[in-house]
């Protein structure tokens, strides 16, 4: 997964062919597991394609999707969006380990073409699917959406030297996918305490804030409490 990390960038072109049953009970399973214990209710809809298929919504941006994860919750989960974020991008990781291209998409698709449960929140989706190399479209995307990814000095605040620990897990945040690569989450390091937090003035922040955590705990061990600002613990 630490591979996965580094080798992943989003995509929006896709082949046309579908993902193989193998893929797709890989992934269901995954789902599966990750909603046990988070209490999500992610769900894979192998053709979700009427969502991408008006051109007000998705800008022509998109390219043959097809399959895609629905990222939701309990309505009155008060911790919704930054779980999707957390163990969605378990998931997205996972996904990338299995050889598929994967985006984070927040609002240029159609909510109503994918109906959920009237007690469930619908927070975004990620698509999924069979890639090729990217298309001369995604590396002009990628050029305007992604500029220049800020020096880890610009996402942390010290009152003394790092250590190793924390510039390991500082560096796999670096490469955490943000909504228009804003990169907000900041990290506090303070009295040998360890904290993140982010502005949360747009609506996908919280959805970064768990991306960002859990691509700390990755490189770097232990665990975040929940809720911006939590702190981490062994």
């Amino acid at each position: 997964m630490r591979s996965a990390i580094e080798n992943r960038v989003s995509r929006r072109k896709f082949e046309k062919k579908p993902v193989t049953a193998l893929e797709k009970e890989n992934i269901v399973s995954l789902i599966y597991q990750l909603n046990e214990v988070s209490g999500l209710t992610m769900e894979f809809k192998e053709d979700g394609s009427g969502a991408f298929g008006k051109l007000r919504k998705s800008y022509g941006l998109f390219t043959n999707v097809r399959s895609l994860i629905l990222m939701k919750g309990k309505k009155d989960d008060k911790d919704l969006k930054e779980k999707i974020g957390y163990y969605g991008e378990d998931l997205v990781l996972a996904i990338t380990d299995l050889g598929l291209g994967t985006c984070w998409v927040g609002g240029t698709f159609d909510k109503n073409e994918l109906p959920i449960d009237s007690g469930e929140e619908l927070i975004c989706v990620v698509v999924v699917g069979k890639v090729e190399a990217p298309s001369l479209t995604e590396k002009m995307v990628r050029s305007v959406i992604h500029r220049k990814v800020k020096a880890m000095e610009e996402r942390i605040i010290s009152d003394r030297p790092l250590p190793q620990w924390v510039q390991n897990g500082m560096k796999a945040v670096l490469f955490a996918p943000s909504a228009m690569n804003t990169q907000k989450v900041m990290f506090k390091y303070e009295n040998n305490i360890l904290s993140a937090q982010i502005a949360d003035d747009y609506s996908m922040d919280l959805i970064d804030l768990g991306i960002a955590k859990k691509h700390f705990e990755i490189e770097a061990g232990g665990k975040f409490e929940l809720g911006n600002g939590g702190r981490r613990y062994l």
